[in-house]
């Protein structure tokens, strides 16, 4: 079985806790991404989704440019090592409705594991299979 370490978008982009969601939309926006791990000090604190961010900015009193990242964001996210099985992780996943994985290795962010990855490996595992 293949693991995550495969398939994850290493090196994701991430955001400060201290930083507004405007820049985090604006990051979002520019990478054409969906999540934002959230750091303090380096460390992995949570994860903010564009979920998250388009529900608070539906309260007329929300301004952007001072609603700060730690206001909105999930604290303790989904989180996985890179030697979890693909199996195991997407399954998970599914079951919880989550749209990322977070992968750590030694308390630290090494990757990202989203709806997207998961399409790139189910694509990537239909083609071996219907090819033997």
């Amino acid at each position: 079985m293949p693991t995550v370490q495969k398939y994850m978008t290493v090196q994701p982009h991430t955001i400060g806790f201290d930083q507004s969601i405007a820049k985090a939309q604006e990051t979002m926006s520019k990478y054409r991404i969906r999540h934002l791990p959230v750091l303090k000090g380096g460390k992995l604190v949570g994860i903010l989704s564009d979920r998250d961010l388009n529900f608070v900015l539906t309260f007329k009193d929300t301004d952007p440019q001072n609603t700060k990242v730690e206001d909105v964001y999930t604290e303790l996210p989904y989180s996985t090592s890179p030697e979890a099985p693909l199996d195991e992780v997407a399954a998970f996943m599914a079951e919880k409705k989550y749209g990322s994985a977070l992968v750590v290795s030694n308390d630290k962010l090494v990757g990202i594991f989203t709806e997207v990855d998961v399409m790139r490996a189910l694509s990537d595992l239909l083609q071996t299979r219907l090819k033997h």
